[in-house]
């Protein structure tokens, strides 16, 4: 470089210093010079690492070039001056926009098999009782709920169901043989995304089922995925031990089949299932049976040489939640699995996008500790929770749904996270529970209200085909 060109680079260097982010062309023309004739030593302040090039300002038109420290300046005071907008809300009104933004309010609910995907894409890799999706998340979320749209999306490859978190098939040297009872914890997921959540909730515990269950593994480790009849035929099992087998490997997370009807099928007691081809039965079946589970496989586990990338993998976790709350912090996060990334970790995917300024940090919901992230599209939602009267509208919620956040978000005593228990909310509040086969009110009520209340508390959703599941 010419003594010229190196005295064009620190009058630039100058310039740059005290002018923020600027055209080239602005840059260029109080020297008498065109943009092309300062490219040369632009580049070489941007091989040094002293300036940096892109759109800085809202209105850019053309690329723009900036002192690089001075860059870093003018976004922190930026992203001071966003946080300083913010007002944050209470727990109530916060509250009130979760159950619109995870769609359980009347005029959020959607509608279709087509709604489905997205539903199971913001409830990913959240841990529920297995009775409990679609008798109470699912259908609280979808109007006309139709169990064979989940099955269709499982079969489609679109949706798979899980036990991510195994535990072992003889606790503390017993004989306990585990099976997907009711309170069994089954996540959904998107199946191009089932490798990263079992990466994250580690190997199975070590497992050591019973004779039949170890048939049946061994005819699936070496034959394949396998439909129904196949096993009964290569296990020499009976029917119904056939199903005990895989009642006992889905609870130690070994196995799950194509569609939800297999996990569906092994809930329901057998004298009210479908019957076999030739059989009668005089009591109300189920329209579903083993046939319309597809193939039963093992669960996939990534190898240790294969998992994927750690910090992809947190990333994913933060924007997911980020996707189900449309604000994060790590109180909200109690409910979520013990086996999820600790809030240190995900605190730096979330300052790291708000860097980039895809999301928003600052104080969103009062009365919380810690640093709060939120989806620019949930700010919106916030301030008009806030703003909208209180209506009285009563909502019951399974104590199984992520939103059971009494004692959590808002005064009250903890709702177990059973499928059975239920909690009613008035304009964001939680007014009564029920749990252990009682009702308790959490606030004071007349007696119409009560008994209004006492009804909304109790309602059912649960689909006509499922009420064998509730």
């Amino acid at each position: 470089m010419g003594s010229r060109e190196e005295a064009l680079v620190e009058i630039l260097r100058g310039r740059l210093e005290g002018l923020g982010p600027v055209t080239p062309a602005a840059l260029a023309a109080p020297l008498g010079l065109g943009p092309t004739d300062i490219a040369a030593a632009l580049i070489a302040l941007e091989v040094e690492g002293f300036a940096m090039r892109g759109r800085f300002t809202p209105q850019a038109a053309d690329e723009e070039w900036c002192e690089r420290r001075l860059l870093a300046r003018i976004h922190l005071y930026t992203v001071k001056r966003l946080r300083a907008e913010i007002e944050p809300v209470a727990a109530r009104d916060f509250v009130r926009f979760l159950l619109g933004w995870q769609r359980l309010s009347a005029e959020q609910q959607m509608e279709g098999p087509d709604a489905l995907e997205s539903l199971v894409a913001q409830l990913e890799g959240f841990e529920a009782p297995a009775s409990a999706w679609e008798t109470e998340i699912l259908p609280a979320r979808l109007t006309g709920y139709d169990p064979a749209w989940l099955d269709d999306q499982c079969l489609a490859g679109r949706v798979a169901w899980t036990r991510l978190r195994a535990r072992n098939g003889r606790p503390n040297g017993g004989t306990f043989r585990p099976g997907p009872v009711r309170t069994t914890p089954i996540t959904l997921l998107p199946r191009r995304h089932a490798s990263l959540w079992a990466s994250l909730s580690g190997p199975p515990d070590p497992s050591d089922p019973s004779p039949r269950a170890q048939t049946v593994l061994g005819f699936i480790r070496e034959h394949g995925a396998s439909f129904f009849d196949e096993l009964l035929e290569g296990s020499g099992l009976l029917r119904q031990q056939a199903e005990e087998a895989l009642a006992e490997l889905v609870g130690l997370g070994l196995v799950n089949s194509d569609s939800f009807a297999g996990l569906r099928v092994l809930l329901v007691p057998a004298d009210r299932r479908r019957p076999i081809a030739g059989a009668r039965r005089r009591r109300r079946t189920v329209p579903f049976g083993m046939e319309d589970a597809g193939r039963w496989a093992l669960v996939r586990r990534p190898a240790a040489s294969s998992a994927p990338d750690s910090g992809e993998t947190v990333e994913h976790v933060a924007r997911t939640l980020l996707n189900r709350y449309g604000v994060v912090f790590w109180r909200l996060l109690e409910r979520e699995a013990q086996w999820l990334p600790p809030w240190r970790e995900l605190l730096r995917v979330y300052r790291r996008l708000e860097s980039r300024g895809e999301i928003r940090g600052g104080r969103f919901v009062a009365g919380f500790s810690g640093e709060q992230y939120a989806l620019p599209d949930a700010i919106g939602m916030l301030r008009e929770a806030r703003r909208k009267p209180a209506s009285g509208t009563l909502l019951s919620v399974s104590g199984a749904d992520p939103l059971n956040l009494v004692g959590i978000l808002t005064p009250g005593p903890r709702l177990a996270a059973l499928t059975g228990n239920r909690l009613l909310y008035r304009d964001g509040l939680p007014i009564a529970l029920f749990a252990a086969g009682e009702v308790r009110f959490l606030q004071p009520l007349d007696a119409g209200s009560e008994w209004e209340a006492h009804k909304a508390l109790l309602r059912s959703r649960v689909p006509q085909p499922l009420l064998a599941l509730a």
